[in-house]
């Protein structure tokens, strides 16, 4: 946002526009344009949501899920997020449904939760599809079925999700839900690491230690699980003793280079964040 911009931004929030007053917000609580304040951002979150702006009313309910600018209170922010999910906002939805899931600002209510997931997933939103996709997958209140469950994560993963994409990849490796695919347990794990998600890198290199679903490859195995590790997973670290007995100094030295090639690449993105509900391929005893 520009400096022109944001004084238009500013003249318009003041003359009462909705739009206008959810764009300050948010330059408030990033701090981009204007001096980071979250107060600054409820103040005017709560203005644009007074004229029933959805956008508006997630990022205020948001501030009072986290107590950001507000004090906390989760049945605040639940009624800010029902106000956006029955007008149909997506974002509003999925957060209404996962307060339903968790009994947070009300009673664990299960069915709600999916009615909510479900029209948040329909929509298009891939995280409401990761979550429904792991209520039918563990079974959160509601019957289990790994078929639906895949369907979802599917669904999310497509969408890019590297979460979803690595649960996927567990499913099609085990043959849970799906029919058993190595090549497809690879192709979804390697789409999420490269991402940055350490799950799915562990995954991705015990496949190249196992050679299932990709071609048995000790130095991109190492490469891999070096990556993890140095991202301060240290469960992969009996992996990486196991294969530096079976490889040549000479593997262990491209594997090396590999790994910190890889690692300054991905230095210059955000790594993606890790999330509740994942499962992956190592064995327990790592």
């Amino acid at each position: 946002m520009n400096i022109l911009s944001l004084a238009e931004v500013q003249k318009r929030a003041s003359m009462g526009e909705a739009h206008a007053q959810w764009v300050l917000g948010n330059a408030y609580l990033s701090g981009q344009g204007e001096p980071q304040d979250d107060h600054e951002a409820a103040k005017w979150y709560r203005a644009a949501s007074a004229q029933n702006l959805a956008d508006a009313e997630v990022s205020l309910a948001y501030l009072y899920a986290y107590g950001r600018g507000v004090p906390k209170d989760y049945r605040e922010a639940l009624r800010l997020y029902q106000a956006a999910a029955f007008e149909g906002d997506p974002v509003g939805e999925n957060n209404l449904a996962s307060l339903y899931e968790h009994g947070l600002g009300t009673r664990r209510r299960p069915a709600e939760a999916l009615r909510w997931y479900l029209a948040s997933a329909q929509a298009g939103n891939p995280v409401a599809q990761s979550n429904l996709a792991s209520m039918y997958f563990l079974g959160r209140g509601i019957h289990r079925d790994h078929e639906q469950a895949a369907r979802w994560f599917r669904a999310a993963a497509e969408q890019g999700l590297p979460e979803a994409q690595n649960l996927l990849a567990v499913m099609f490796y085990k043959g849970d839900g799906v029919a058993r695919d190595y090549m497809e347990a690879a192709l979804w794990a390697r789409r999420a690491a490269e991402q940055g998600y350490s799950r799915a890198q562990a995954d991705l290199a015990y496949m190249y230690e196992q050679g299932r679903g990709v071609p048995l490859d000790y130095v991109a195995a190492y490469s891999w699980y070096t990556m993890v590790v140095a991202g301060g997973d240290h469960h992969s670290a009996s992996r990486l003793k196991s294969l530096a007995h079976v490889m040549s100094p000479e593997q262990l030295r491209t594997a090396q280079a590999h790994a910190v090639e890889w690692q300054h690449q991905q230095s210059e993105s955000q790594p993606a964040k890790e999330g509740m509900g994942s499962f992956s391929l190592l064995p327990p005893d790592r």
